[in-house]
C-alpha cells in the first residue's frame, strides 16, 4: 500500500509493545526505514475493539498501556494481529513460565522441570526471535535429545540460538536479520543493502530458498530429517562442545537436574562423552 494510497492517507504501525523487534539492531533498522518512508510508529497502544460509527466509518479503539488513556482512531484498511494467549491446560500442568511459554532450557530444549518434555518452535520460553528458520534449526536438536533421553543418555545436542528473518523493503527488494542466543548477531546478519541490484537479487533468492525449504518439510519423504537428510546429525559430548567452550558455559548448567543427580549418584554414566561427530 505504500505510495499507492491517497495523498492525504497515512500508514501507521500500532502496538502495545515498546519496540517492533526484540532484536535491538533489527528494531533500529526497521524504525529508520519507517522514518524514511513516513510511516508512523505508535508504541504502547493496545487495541481493544474495532467498531463502526454512526456514518459507517471503521473505528479502532486503543488504550495506552502506561496511562490507561483511551482513544478512537478512524481507519480505512488494517492488518490486525490478535494477541496470543497460552493454553490453560499447559499452565495447569506447570509446563509454562510466567509469560505462558513452555519453560525449556534454551540450549537443549528440554523442560527445566519435567525431564520427559521437550519443545521447539514458537512456544519456547527463552528470549529469541520466533521464526520458521529457528524451528528448523531446533528440529535436529530436539530429535537427538529426545532419542538420547529415551535411551538413558545425556542430552548433548546444543542449540546455538540461530534464527533468521527476511525483511521486505518493497515489491521486489529485501534484506535479512539473523542472530544467535542473547541477540548476538550472526555472521550474515543484515549483509544485504536496502536498495539496488543486490537487494533485488536477494529477494528472488530468498523466495526460492523458502519454497525449497517448505517443499522439503512437506514432502513426507522418509529420510533422517534436517540438516543432513541422508544421515542423522551427531553431536559431541557436552564437555567437548565448541559453542559451550567458547562461551565458558559449564556442562553442569546445561544438563537437566534429574540427569545431573543420577550422574552424581552413579546410576548413569555420561556415555555420550565417548561419542564424536558434528558440532
Amino acid at each position: 500500500m505504500h505510495e499507492v494510497s491517497a495523498a492525504n492517507s497515512r500508514m501507521q504501525y500500532w502496538t502495545p509493545n515498546k519496540q517492533i523487534f526484540s532484536f535491538p539492531y533489527a528494531n533500529e533498522v526497521a524504525l529508520e526505514e519507517c522514518h524514511k518512508r513516513g510511516i508512523d510508529v505508535m508504541f504502547g497502544w493496545e487495541m481493544l475493539e474495532v467498531k463502526y460509527d454512526s456514518i459507517g466509518q471503521k473505528i479502532a479503539v486503543f488504550r495506552n498501556v502506561d496511562s490507561g488513556e483511551t482513544i478512537e482512531k478512524p481507519f480505512e484498511t488494517a492488518c490486525i494481529n490478535p494477541p496470543s494467549k497460552p493454553h490453560q491446560y499447559l499452565i495447569d500442568a506447570g509446563l509454562t513460565d510466567t509469560r505462558g511459554f513452555v519453560d525449556v532450557n534454551k540450549y537443549t530444549l528440554q523442560h527445566n522441570k519435567f525431564e520427559n518434555v521437550f519443545a521447539f518452535g514458537d512456544c519456547v520460553g527463552f528470549e529469541t526471535t520466533r521464526t520458521q528458520a529457528a524451528a528448523m534449526a531446533q528440529n535436529p536438536i530436539v530429535k537427538n535429545n529426545v532419542l538420547n533421553y529415551i535411551h538413558g543418555k545425556e542430552c548433548n545436542a546444543i542449540y546455538d540460538g540461530f534464527t533468521f528473518m527476511p525483511m521486505l523493503l518493497g515489491h521486489s527488494y529485501a534484506t535479512s536479520f539473523t542472530h544467535m542466543h542473547d541477540y548476538e548477531p550472526n555472521t550474515w546478519n543484515h549483509w544485504v543493502p536496502h536498495y539496488g541490484i543486490f537487494s533485488r537479487f536477494y529477494f528472488g533468492r530468498m523466495l526460492k530458498t523458502h519454497l525449497n525449504n517448505i517443499d522439503k518439510y512437506t514432502s513426507f519423504h522418509k529420510d533422517h530429517g534436517p540438516p543432513y537428510k541422508h544421515f542423522p546429525a551427531e553431536y559431541d559430548a557436552l564437555e567437548h562442545n565448541e559453542y559451550l567452550q567458547q562461551r565458558a558455559i559449564a556442562p553442569e548448567t546445561v544438563r537437566h537436574p534429574a540427569f545431573q543427580a543420577r550422574l552424581a549418584s552413579g546410576e548413569v554414566a555420561a556415555t555420550a562423552a565417548h561419542d564424536h561427530g558434528h558440532h
